[in-house]
């Protein structure tokens, strides 16, 4: 009987033992394996090669939103408070990835892989000539007919306000060289700044210039932008010709409808008699950024909305800035909520290496565009949107 009583405690006391080690092992478990914090995604209809697009909304504790969808790496909305108690999507867009695929004027997208234009589509490397195609006029604008804002990107999610696109472009694609790696991330963060770091690698020389191409618009609906007031830190910009090809000359902005270093409204000057204003029909120049040193990450814009005190700054490492103002839109198409985009809807300010540098390569203060397979492309810029008053110096 004794004998039974002790195996009958030993049990017991084995079964406790038992227990404490699943529980030790399930705290370990919990203690390395933290709960992963995912990005809200939802899908936003089908591309008419059958795959489903997304949207994934990055956040912050202010209310700051931000909407990427995988077509194109584009941003579909940013939606901020407005400093009286309300939000606004301060972007153009549309609502399903149908209408990005049949009629996007290039909204909010990852532009490559040679942002803005290239002369006649064509540049020679290492002694050997290439022609790329050619969709704007008698050049290639934005990466040509079908450039990275008609692909889908892979996404990974870093957290619940950042993702990692990637893409692959093949050798040859659109007519450039090299299989191209890229990967561009977004990142939201407290300070209402939406930054974006691009990153790219080839394995045979080629041409690279990457952008974002959204289009602002801080009353927060289609409609005219040109009472926005921007500053441009920049003493020149790149005058350009009859198809919007710089000229090679960097010219100085003192005394041209160009000069924006202290705030001025769009619209001010816009529809002066300026052979520059008339063949971009507004404002679609480069300006050349006042850097502090190469690769610097600085103030390179600053446009306020003057009802609302809403203001975006805009940060770049690069050293130049297209401010495009909406010029070629025309009231043909409707955007987000069915509302029409009329003309000079938005403005957009999309910072690059200067449009066409490939045909300056070697020429002083043009920055190349020449990527080759020991080196790695990198880029970023930043966008913060407050209300003036609360503005980050």
């Amino acid at each position: 009987m004794q004998r039974k009583v002790q195996y009958v405690v030993a049990f017991a006391g084995l079964a406790v033992l038992v227990h404490l080690l699943r529980r030790t092992m399930s705290e370990k478990i919990s203690i390395q394996e933290p709960e992963q914090q995912v990005v809200p995604k939802r899908r936003f209809r089908r591309h008419s090669s059958g795959r489903e697009a997304y949207l994934w909304k990055l956040s912050n504790k202010n209310g700051m939103q931000v909407e990427i969808t995988d077509y194109g790496g584009t941003i579909v909305s940013v939606t901020v408070p407005d400093g009286s108690g309300g939000l606004r999507d301060v972007v153009l867009g549309f609502d399903s990835v149908a209408d990005y695929e049949k009629k996007s004027p290039f909204f909010g997208c990852i532009t490559g892989r040679c942002a803005n234009r290239i002369a006649k589509g064509t540049f020679e490397i290492d002694h050997q000539q290439y022609q790329t195609a050619v969709n704007n006029g008698p050049n290639a604008l934005h990466g040509g007919v079908k450039g990275f804002d008609k692909v889908f990107w892979s996404v990974e999610e870093l957290g619940k306000s950042c993702l990692r696109m990637s893409y692959v472009s093949a050798d040859m694609e659109e007519g450039y060289p090299g299989e191209l790696t890229i990967s561009v991330t977004y990142t939201l963060n407290d300070a209402n700044q939406l930054q974006i770091d691009y990153a790219a690698t080839t394995d045979k020389a080629t041409v690279v210039n990457l952008t974002n191409h959204t289009y602002w618009n801080l009353h927060g609906q289609p409609d005219s932008c040109l009472d926005h007031v921007v500053q441009l830190f920049a003493d020149r910009y790149t005058p350009v010709d009859d198809t919007l090809i710089p000229s090679g000359e960097l010219a100085p902005v003192e005394n041209t409808p160009f000069d924006f270093r202290t705030p001025t409204a769009i619209g001010e000057r816009i529809n002066e008699a300026d052979r520059q204003l008339q063949l971009g029909h507004g404002y679609d120049h480069n300006w050349c950024l006042n850097k502090s040193g190469p690769g610097a990450l600085d103030l390179a814009a600053v446009v306020t909305e003057p009802s609302s005190g809403l203001a975006l700054k805009v940060y770049t490492t690069e050293p130049g800035v297209q401010l495009y103002t909406g010029n070629f839109l025309d009231g043909s198409f409707k955007g987000k909520r069915g509302l029409t985009v009329p003309h000079r809807a938005a403005f957009c300010l999309e910072t690059q290496h200067y449009p066409d540098s490939i045909h300056h390569q070697g020429e002083k203060e043009w920055p190349t565009v020449v990527l080759r397979p020991e080196q790695r492309f990198m880029s970023t810029t930043i966008y913060e949107i407050n209300c003036r008053a609360q503005t980050i110096a």
